[in-house]
Parts: structure tokens; C-alpha cells; sequence
């Protein structure tokens, strides 16, 4: 019988290689989308097929984490095997502008289709979308056992969402599990990121397209890997035989001026002449530094990332220089081959043998 998978925040990035990666395994994909003026499916545009067509496994439905009604008429009508809940508010600077919608998004927004699968007495699994900023001002190396201490309305608005999905699991015998990802990246990463706001500005400085970046601290410290290969991760945790939760990263940190210097110089220009920092962007509050310790994962989910720091920054830089129509350097490119990933409409495509 054919599994089914939801999955909020499938037009996001990780959504958006989550939905690939389960559609190569067989699965039928149901994404819930929030209704908006403007097309926001361009990372799945890909992949979608009119759900008319003879043959179409992917579906989308609308609706939003703020209504319980909602949520709760979807999971009863598509009857899911499995829920990938990766749709939050996820900007951390941004949380601090508008903390109470932060609040009701990531944090309640997970209660509301908690609440939704008890309700409807389906038997699911359930993947809750963790994340390092949980760990805050937590000393480094950070693993299952390390202390919460958020700094953001957005990491403290994820430790509601983590402790409510562990109170589901307990108090209800729910499949549920926690997956706490540390900072991956890619090509379909938002452009008001960090990562891909370097490598964005990086390209149009080589075209001629902008003279300038603005970032701000640049001696923040985050452990970062490549997305694709943590979304694999999200699935490997929701077929285990028991709900528990797992630490995923690289085990390497690396300064945001690490970034910056490696943008930078792939494409052969000093950064210094190029940056400038704007107060605006820092925190209120910062998280100096996180690093993962994936030995669990390792262990359970035989599970190592492949694509490290430096291959990760040349695969965004050849995407964002191809976006600006240039002709990279190419080097990411073949650590995509390399890899096995496969280039399709400048949209990476993650290949994932069915057979797993």
C-alpha cells in the first residue's frame, strides 16, 4: 500500500526536498501551503503535477498553522502515515519584530496539529522540526542532553513546540519524534538568510549588479551543513521502531567571516573591500556558537553528513552566479556529481535510492 506523507512548510526548503525525496520513494505527498497574492511554489514547481493527471502524487492544500479547524480537516480527510511539521515563523531576527506571531506560529502552530491528530485517532507518526537555536547560550558541543537556554523569540517559541510534541508522546502513546537540525543550507535557501545573502550579494558584486554588503556580526559561530542531505535525516528518524529525538549537524562550527571569506574568495575578490557591517542586523541577544554532537545519530540512523563547509559554500556560489547570468567556476557543480545530486532548472534535485 502506498504511504502518505503531509507536510507543512513543503513550499519552504526543506519542504521542498523532503517532498522529492519521498516522492522517489513511492510515497503520495500531500503539502499544506498558505493562501497568498503572490506564487510562493516556485521550489516545488518542479515536481508538481496537476493533481487531475492520471498518475499525480503530489497534492497541495490550503491553510495555515494559526487555524486548528483547518489543520484538524485535513489530517481527518487525508488519514497521513506520516507528518513532516517543518512550517514555522523561522527567521531569527525577524522574531524579535513580531515575537507574538512567532509565539502562536512555531510554537502553538505545533500544539494545533498535535491536538488535530489526537483528535481525529488516526495512528501517525510525527516529525517535529527542532532547531539548534533551542540550545541558545548552551556551552558547545550541544547533544540531546545539553540544557535549553533560547535567546530569540523564535528559539524560545521552538522549546515550547519540542517539550509540547515530547508531553504528546508520553501522555498519549504518540509516534512522535523530534528532529533538532542544526543551520543547513542550499541554493533554495531564503535570501534574507545569512548564508544566502552572502552568496547572493557575492554574485551580483561579480556582475556589476551591487557594490556593497551589509551584515552584522560576523564572529557569530554555527555549525552548517547542507539540507538535502539533513532532510534524509528527517525521514530515517520517523522510521525507527521507537519516537525519540536526534541532534543533527556536521560537527564542525565555522564563523559567519569564515563564510564571507570563502564567498568571497571563489570568485577571487577580498571581501574586505566589500563589507561593512550595519548594527541593524545584530540580535538583541546573540548565540555566539553551536556545534553538534552527532554521535547519536551516527549510531542510530547510520547517518554522517558527506558535503562539507567549504563544498557547500562553492555549491551555493555557483547557483547564485548562474542565477545572475554568469558562467561559474563550476566546482560546485561537480561536488554535486560527485555526490550524486543531480542540477535540473538551477534547482538542485536530491537523488535517493527508492530502495532504502
Amino acid at each position: 500500500m502506498t504511504k502518505k506523507a503531509l507536510i507543512t512548510g513543503v513550499t519552504g526548503q526543506d519542504g521542498s526536498y523532503l517532498a522529492e525525496l519521498l516522492l522517489s520513494k513511492g510515497y503520495e505527498v500531500h503539502g499544506i501551503r498558505r493562501r497568498a497574492s503572490t506564487f510562493n511554489t516556485h521550489r516545488i514547481d518542479h515536481i508538481y503535477v496537476d493533481p487531475h493527471e492520471r498518475g499525480a502524487k503530489m497534492f497541495l492544500h490550503f491553510g495555515d498553522l494559526s487555524d486548528a479547524s483547518q489543520l484538524t480537516h485535513i489530517i481527518y480527510n487525508i488519514q497521513p502515515d506520516e507528518i513532516y511539521h517543518l512550517g514555522a515563523q523561522s527567521h531569527v531576527r525577524t522574531s524579535f519584530e513580531i515575537p507574538e506571531y512567532t509565539g502562536d506560529i512555531t510554537g502553538l502552530g505545533t500544539v494545533r496539529l498535535l491536538e488535530a491528530v489526537r483528535r481525529s485517532g488516526i495512528k501517525t507518526r510525527f516529525y517535529q522540526a527542532s532547531s539548534s537555536e533551542m540550545f541558545g547560550a548552551s556551552s558547545p558541543p550541544q547533544n540531546e542532553t545539553t540544557p535549553f537556554y533560547p535567546r530569540s523569540p523564535y528559539g524560545i517559541a521552538k522549546v515550547y513546540a519540542y517539550w509540547i510534541a515530547v508531553n504528546y508522546r508520553e501522555s498519549y502513546n504518540m509516534f512522535v519524534c523530534n528532529g533538532i537540525l542544526f543551520n543547513h543550507e542550499s541554493p533554495r535557501r531564503g535570501e534574507t538568510f545569512v548564508t544566502r545573502k552572502i552568496t547572493r550579494a557575492v554574485a551580483h558584486i561579480l556582475a556589476g549588479k551591487q557594490e556593497k554588503l551589509y551584515l552584522g556580526n560576523l564572529k557569530a559561530k554555527r555549525d552548517w551543513g547542507f539540507a538535502p542531505e539533513f532532510v534524509e535525516c528527517q525521514w530515517r528518524i520517523i522510521q525507527q521502531d521507537s519516537p525519540d529525538d536526534y541532534v543533527i549537524g556536521t560537527g564542525e562550527s565555522h564563523s559567519v567571516e569564515e563564510f564571507v571569506v570563502e564567498a568571497f574568495g571563489y570568485c577571487g575578490l577580498d571581501y574586505k573591500k566589500y563589507v561593512k557591517i550595519d548594527p541593524v542586523y545584530y540580535r538583541p541577544t546573540e548565540v555566539d556558537y553551536l556545534l553538534a554532537d552527532i554521535s547519536k545519530a551516527k549510531k542510530v540512523l547510520n547517518w554522517s553528513p558527506k558535503v562539507a563547509f567549504k563544498e557547500l559554500v562553492k555549491i551555493m556560489m555557483d547557483s547564485d552566479i548562474r542565477l545572475v547570468g554568469l558562467e561559474p567556476k563550476g566546482e560546485g557543480d561537480a561536488i554535486l556529481k560527485e555526490k550524486g545530486i543531480n542540477w535540473t532548472k538551477n534547482i538542485i534535485q536530491y537523488q535517493v535510492s527508492s530502495k532504502e
